[in-house]
């Protein structure tokens, strides 16, 4: 069923976008900052996630994109999320300006109207490295399942029936636990 492997950052195709990745109730991840807001809010709502990584160049990705749609309008109970991988900044208020050979990074902060920079003057993953990494992402998509922000079940791969089987599944082991 058709997963991705990670691609070279930036190919200067800037024309695909997360468009496609969206619609129904799913909500497009941006920012760790905006990850961190999803979780906390579907914990405090007793929701959960169903996380989907992945990337806008991914051919399986983009296959399996309105589907994974439709399941969020089947199933409004559940929290649906989409991160692109090669997307996801710090914060929708830090800005990477230049970035050398050695890995030195100068970063331009906003914050309230004003602005500062931050020099990191050695070797960093870039958000997205790290994020991916955190959460084991070796292709895509990749969809996570989480209750109270701990993974319950993991999918690799464009694989809609199992991706309808794990979702019926969750739904059906809720719906048992509130009765």
């Amino acid at each position: 069923m058709g997963c991705c492997l990670p691609k070279p950052k930036n190919d200067g195709d800037e024309s695909v976008h997360n468009a496609e990745f969206v619609g129904g109730n799913v909500h497009l991840i941006t920012t760790k900052e905006s990850w961190d807001q999803k979780l906390t809010e579907a914990k405090r709502d007793g929701k959960i996630v169903i996380a989907n990584f992945s990337a806008s160049w991914c051919g399986p990705c983009r296959m399996v994109a309105p589907f994974y749609c439709e399941l969020s309008e089947k199933h409004p109970t559940l929290m649906f999320l989409t991160i692109d991988v090669d997307e996801l900044t710090v914060s929708d208020d830090a800005t990477v300006i230049w970035s050398d050979a050695t890995g030195n990074h100068a970063m331009r902060i906003f914050a309230a109207g004003s602005f500062g920079w931050i020099t990191c003057d050695y070797a960093v993953m870039s958000i997205q490295e790290e994020f991916s990494a955190s959460w084991d992402i070796k292709a895509t998509p990749t969809f996570f399942f989480l209750k109270d922000g701990q993974q319950i079940d993991k999918l690799v791969g464009a694989n809609k029936p199992e991706l309808q089987k794990k979702i019926t599944s969750i739904v059906d082991s809720e719906s048992t636990l509130q009765k």
